[in-house]
C-alpha cells in the first residue's frame, strides 16, 4: 500500500469523525432544546416592564409537559399533552398562538379553565374579586429618538401571592373595560403586563383563549439582554448596549 492511499485514506476517516461529531452535536443540541431548555428572544414591549425588548430567555420544555408544540415545527403528531401540568396562576409562559399553531407569543398566565376574567377601569377582576393593585413611582421608558417618557406603573398582587409590575399607558384605554370571559375546560387567559400595549386573551379575534395544548414551555431566566434596536451579535459593543444588571434575572 503507497503512502498516498494511507494518506488519502487517513482523510477520509477524519472526514467522517468530523461529520459524526457534527451530527451528534446536532442532536444532542435537539434533545436539549425539545426535552429541557429553549431560547427564545422578546420581539416586543407587550410585558414590559417585566420583559423588554432585547431580552434573551430560557423556557422550560418540561415544565408543563410535552405537546406537539414542543417539538420543532409543531409537527401534526396528535393532540394531548404528555406528562401535562396546569400552569400556576402568574407564570409567564410561551405559547403557539391559537390562530395560526404557529406564531410564538409569551404572556402572564391570568385564568385558569372556569374562571371569570374581567377588566373594570383598569382593574383585574379574577371570579369577582380585584385584584389589589399599588401605586408605585413611574416607569421611564427610554424612546428610539434618544427621549424619555414617565408611565404610570402598578403592583398587582394575585391570590396565590405572586406580585409582579403592570403598565397603564392609557387612563381608561381601550382594553381596561372589558367584559367577563369565562375560560373553558382545557384552556388558559393570558394577559401582558403592559396593559395598553398587548394583544392577549382580552382580545378574542387575535388571541382569545389559550389552549393548554398550545403551551410551549415556562420562562425561567433571563440569559442576555440587549439595548432595543442593538443586535446581539455586534460583540464591539457590548460594554454599552448590554444590560449587564439584567443578565441572570430569575423569572420564577
Amino acid at each position: 500500500m503507497s503512502v498516498t492511499t494511507d494518506k488519502k485514506k487517513s482523510a477520509e476517516g477524519g472526514f467522517v469523525e468530523i461529520v459524526k461529531i457534527v451530527v451528534q452535536a446536532l442532536l444532542i443540541a435537539v434533545v436539549i432544546r425539545t426535552v429541557l431548555f429553549q431560547p427564545f428572544n422578546i420581539p416586543s414591549g407587550s410585558m414590559e416592564k417585566t420583559l423588554l425588548v432585547g431580552d434573551y430567555l430560557f423556557v422550560s420544555k418540561y415544565a408543563y409537559g410535552y405537546s406537539r408544540h414542543s417539538l420543532p415545527f409543531s409537527p401534526p403528531i396528535g393532540e394531548g399533552r404528555l406528562f401535562g401540568a396546569m400552569p400556576k396562576r402568574g407564570d409567564i409562559a410561551v405559547f403557539k398562538l391559537p390562530t395560526d399553531n404557529s406564531t410564538d407569543y409569551i404572556k402572564r398566565v391570568i385564568g385558569l379553565p372556569g374562571d371569570r376574567i374581567q377588566m373594570m377601569d383598569g382593574v383585574l377582576i379574577i371570579n369577582g374579586k380585584p385584584v389589589p393593585k399599588e401605586r408605585l413611582d413611574d416607569y421611564v421608558e427610554r424612546l428610539s429618538d434618544g427621549q424619555t417618557r414617565r408611565i404610570p406603573r402598578y403592583r398587582e398582587t394575585l391570590d396565590n401571592g405572586v406580585s409582579y409590575d403592570v403598565l397603564d399607558m392609557v387612563e381608561n384605554g381601550f382594553l381596561d373595560n372589558t367584559p367577563v370571559y369565562t375560560v373553558p375546560e382545557g384552556h388558559l387567559f393570558m394577559m401582558g403586563d403592559n396593559r395598553d400595549n398587548s394583544t392577549d386573551s382580552r382580545v378574542q379575534s387575535a388571541v382569545g383563549y389559550v389552549p393548554f395544548d398550545n403551551l410551549v414551555g415556562r420562562a425561567e431566566l433571563l440569559f442576555f439582554s440587549v439595548e432595543r434596536g442593538e443586535p446581539a451579535w455586534a460583540v464591539w459593543k457590548w460594554p454599552w448596549t448590554v444590560r449587564w444588571s439584567r443578565i441572570g434575572t430569575s423569572l420564577r
